[in-house]
């Protein structure tokens, strides 16, 4: 099949030029002012950009948390998220205490394969880390699985620094990547403690018990922790100004970290807790200030921002209900796998904070290099994949759980106006999403991944 996309603006590294595509078996295989060659389909995109397919660097599908089960699985999430021009997600796959990471990998697999309808890769979640789990990297790395995660909290999930050291400074013999959810354990249940003995269960009451303090006193930790193991970091889902302070100033001791941020936290803020049906914005780490907002759009500009990924991690109302009015129980988590690209174009490339090019880095090209997938994705070049994106930067729209395609009753957007929006998606040179309709479902292929390209070394 060979299929030529002609009069758009093309985007990649760092440059805009108008030119058309051509694609062929899978790949592209020309990029030129003009192509006159034969194809089986054209497609014009005058007035639209042309964008390497978006990469999500942070889903949950399928997540089962005891008491009950992410409304999303591969089926539904990666359907919303390839019309919103994701071509990739790389989700966590999990290792619960016991289980083997062998085990984790085949059962996110199971979850996975033959139902996505974009590609996915995963990264490994770990819940421990002893030498059982070590003698299990080598096969995960041969099974193009390069980056791993820890967290700080949760008790079914949480680890030592001591842990966390050692694995950092393992991993990166190996070239691979590890992420650390960064929060203060022992601060935030101090928190917590206070806020009920104060009888506070409100969702304001998820925000204040974890301020700003409590996520920058965790990257702090890992901060000085990855310097001790001479080894990089990735802090996932950065939601404030506190934290950037805390990477700056690492890498200003030569520290390598990189940092994702998410959707979010550069559109909404903490009054979001006010709202009637606040349970839906109860996620961790939590909805911030203005000028956290406003630092973290900064940070897109300057470059302390590596990549956006979404967190996606739905729950439907009455799922969040579960919490019975304690903000303490309620699962943790948002929809926003759909609706990644229209936000970041509309609050910054619109603003004029970013350019479209830096868009292109942010959803596409840096993660296709920090998670070893460059240069067969994140870049429109020639040899590289064609999981293409025609994006219309001219149209507006109101985001509503109602048309979006995931498979939950709320959206933490809804309402929200954008302008901008993914009109047509090739995935592998296949024409999955026409005019914004999810024509060819359960296309995608599992995303085999080498080591870290590691570009901030």
């Amino acid at each position: 099949m060979r299929t030529i996309i002609r009069n758009g603006t093309v985007v990649r590294e760092g440059e805009r030029i108008s030119a058309d595509v051509l694609t062929e078996n899978g790949t592209i295989r020309r990029i030129a002012p003009q192509i006159d060659e034969p194809a089986d389909r054209e497609i014009d995109a005058t007035g639209c950009y042309v964008l390497p397919g978006f990469i999500d660097t942070h889903t949950h599908l399928d997540l089962d948390l005891t008491n009950t089960v992410t409304a999303d699985n591969f089926e539904t999430g990666t359907r919303a998220a390839i019309v919103g021009g994701t071509t990739t997600v790389l989700d966590f796959a999990t290792q619960d205490r016991g289980m083997t990471l062998q085990e984790a990998l085949d059962k996110w697999h199971r979850k996975a394969d033959g139902k996505s309808s974009c590609n996915y890769g995963f990264h490994m979640a770990m819940s421990e880390w002893n030498e059982a789990r070590k003698a299990e990297i080598d096969a995960m790395i041969a099974q193009g699985v390069t980056s791993f995660k820890m967290y700080m909290v949760y008790p079914a999930m949480r680890v030592t620094d001591g842990q966390i050291y050692d694995a950092l400074h393992f991993m990166e013999r190996k070239d691979c990547i590890v992420g650390v959810h960064c929060e203060n354990y022992d601060l935030l249940n101090a928190r917590i403690r206070e806020l009920h003995e104060a009888g506070r269960f409100d969702p304001m009451a998820h925000a204040e018990s974890r301020p700003d303090a409590v996520e920058a006193a965790g990257v702090s930790t890992l901060m000085k922790t990855a310097e001790l193991a001479e080894a990089p970091a990735w802090v996932v889902h950065v939601s404030c100004e506190a934290s950037l302070d805390e990477m700056e100033t690492a890498r200003g001791r030569g520290v390598e970290v990189y940092a994702e941020t998410c959707p979010q936290y550069l559109v909404l803020d903490i009054a979001q807790y006010r709202e009637p049906d606040a349970e839906k914005y109860i996620m961790s780490p939590p909805l911030r200030y203005a000028h956290d907002r406003e630092a973290l759009l900064n940070a897109l500009a300057d470059g302390s921002i590596d990549f956006i990924g979404t967190d996606h991690c739905s729950f439907t109302m009455a799922q969040k209900a579960l919490g019975n009015g304690d903000f303490a129980g309620v699962p943790n988590g948002g929809a926003g796998i759909q609706n990644r690209a229209e936000l970041v174009y509309t609050a910054a490339v619109r603003s004029g904070i970013i350019s479209i090019e830096k868009m292109a880095a942010l959803l596409s090209e840096n993660a296709a290099r920090i998670f070893g997938m460059y240069p067969k994705k994140g870049v429109l070049s020639e040899g590289s994949d064609a999981d293409i994106v025609v994006f219309d930067p001219n149209v507006p729209h109101t985001i509503s759980w109602k048309t979006n395609l995931h498979n939950c009753d709320n959206s933490p957007f809804e309402g929200m106006p954008v302008l901008g929006k993914t009109r047509d998606v090739l995935l592998g040179g296949e024409l999955v999403v026409e005019n914004g309709t999810l024509i060819k479902p359960h296309c995608g292929q599992y995303v085999f991944r080498g080591p870290s390209a590691r570009p901030r070394k």
